[in-house]
C-alpha cells in the first residue's frame, strides 16, 4: 500500500510517501519546507504569510515527494491531507491540494486530524499495540490521552491556557533568543543551574490531568526583569533557562503521573507511554518522562526528532491506518480550525 500525506496546518509545508506491506513499513520520501526565515522578523507565525507560502510551494513539493519515492501519482492507493486543527488558511491549501490529486487520479481521499497524525506515528516505527497512554506536547497543544484504537481516544487532560511548546517559544523570545527559540533555550540550559531560580509548578498536586503554563511564563518574566543590569548575563540566562526547563518538565511529569494512575486503573496490564509532538524533541523532558515511566513499570516510545515535529509521513501513516479499516473521506470534507482528537471517531 502506498499513501501520500500532506501536512500544512502551521508553518511547514510537508509531503511524504509511506509504503506498507506485510513485511515492512517504509518512509519512501519525507519533504519538509520550513518557513522560519519568513516569520523570524515578526517574532512569531503570521497566518497570512504561512498560507501564501503553502500555496506557492505545495504542488512542487508534492511532485518532489512522489519523484523521490520513485513512483508515479497513479500508483498511489490513497492521498491523505491534514484537515485540521490548525491555521485555517494553511489547512485549506493542503486539503484542497489533496482533494484535487485524489480527484485527478481517482484515488481514495483521507481527511486526517493533525493531532491523530502525531498520536499514531509511533505505530509507523514499530509494533506498538493499543491501548497506550499518550502525552502530546507541541506548540499548539498539550494533552494526555488514552489511545484505544484508530479514531478512538479518551482525553484525560489538556492545557487551560498556553501549550507547552508555546511557553517555550514565548520565554525564548522574552529573554532575547528570538523566534523560533526553543532549541536555543534548551542549548543554553545545558550550562545552567536549574535550582537557582524558584519557579512555580502550576497545577502540581491537583487531582486531575490538566495543565497551565501562563503563570510559569509570568514568573520567568519577573526574574528576567530583575537581571537587566546584571554583570554576568550569559550565566544568568543559562540558569534561568535551566530553571524554566526543569519547572515545565516537572509540571508535565506531575500531570503525567495522574494520567498514568488513570490509565492503569482502566488497563492494569497496560505498560506503554508514548511521547509525541514537537516538544518531545527536548532531550531533558524526554529523559524526565522516561524516568517517570520506569518508576511506574512502563515503557516509553518516542519518535525520532524529525517525526516529532510536523511532517507528511505522520499524515500518510494515519491515512494508511484508516485505509486498512476500509475507511476513507468524502471530497466535501470541510476544513476544521478546531478539531478535538477525542472527536476523531466522528469522521
Amino acid at each position: 500500500m502506498l499513501v501520500l500525506g500532506i501536512e500544512s496546518s502551521c508553518d511547514e509545508t510537508a509531503v511524504a510517501v509511506v509504503s506498507v506491506s506485510q513485511a515492512e513499513k517504509r518512509i519512501l520520501s519525507n519533504i519538509i519546507l520550513s518557513q522560519n526565515d519568513k516569520h523570524e522578523e515578526y517574532g512569531g507565525i503570521v497566518p497570512e504569510i504561512a498560507a501564501r507560502s503553502h500555496l506557492e510551494h505545495i504542488h512542487a513539493i508534492m511532485r518532489q515527494a512522489v519523484n523521490e519515492a520513485g513512483i508515479s501519482f497513479d500508483q498511489l492507493d490513497g492521498i491523505a491531507a491534514t484537515a485540521g486543527p490548525g491555521l485555517i488558511g494553511g489547512v485549506i491549501v493542503g486539503l484542497m491540494a489533496g482533494k484535487a490529486a485524489s480527484l485527478a487520479y481517482n484515488t481514495p481521499f483521507l481527511a486526517v486530524n493533525h493531532l491523530e497524525g502525531h498520536a499514531l506515528t509511533v505505530r509507523l516505527l514499530g509494533d506498538v499495540c493499543f491501548p497506550y497512554l499518550l502525552l502530546l506536547v507541541s506548540g499548539g497543544h498539550t494533552q494526555l490521552l488514552i489511545v484505544k484504537g484508530v479514531g478512538k481516544y479518551s482525553l484525560l487532560g489538556s492545557t487551560l491556557d498556553d501549550a507547552a511548546g508555546e511557553a517555550f517559544d514565548k520565554v525564548a523570545k522574552m529573554i532575547g533568543f528570538g523566534y523560533p527559540g526553543a532549541a536555543k533555550l534548551e542549548h543554553a540550559a545545558k550550562n545552567g543551574d536549574s535550582t537557582r531560580f524558584v519557579l512555580p509548578r502550576p497545577m502540581a498536586g491537583r487531582p486531575n490531568c490538566d495543565f497551565s503554563f501562563s503563570g510559569l511564563k509570568t514568573a520567568v518574566r519577573n526574574h528576567y526583569d530583575s537581571l537587566v543590569d546584571s554583570d554576568s548575563e550569559t550565566k544568568d540566562l543559562a540558569d534561568l533557562c535551566a530553571s524554566f526547563q526543569r519547572a515545565i518538565s516537572e509540571t508535565i511529569c506531575d500531570r503525567s503521573q495522574w494520567a498514568i494512575n488513570q490509565y492503569k486503573n482502566f488497563y492494569p496490564e497496560g505498560n506503554t507511554f508514548v511521547l509525541a509532538g514537537g516538544v518531545a524533541a527536548n532531550k531533558y523532558l524526554c529523559r524526565e518522562i522516561t524516568n517517570l515511566a520506569n518508576e511506574n513499570d512502563m515503557v516509553v516510545k518516542v519518535p525520532p526528532s524529525n517525526l516529532c515535529t510536523d511532517n507528511g509521513a505522520m499524515i500518510a501513516w494515519a491515512g494508511i491506518e484508516y485505509l486498512r479499516l476500509g475507511k476513507s473521506s468524502q471530497l466535501d470534507f470541510a476544513p476544521r480550525p478546531r478539531w478535538p482528537l477525542d472527536e476523531s471517531i466522528k469522521k
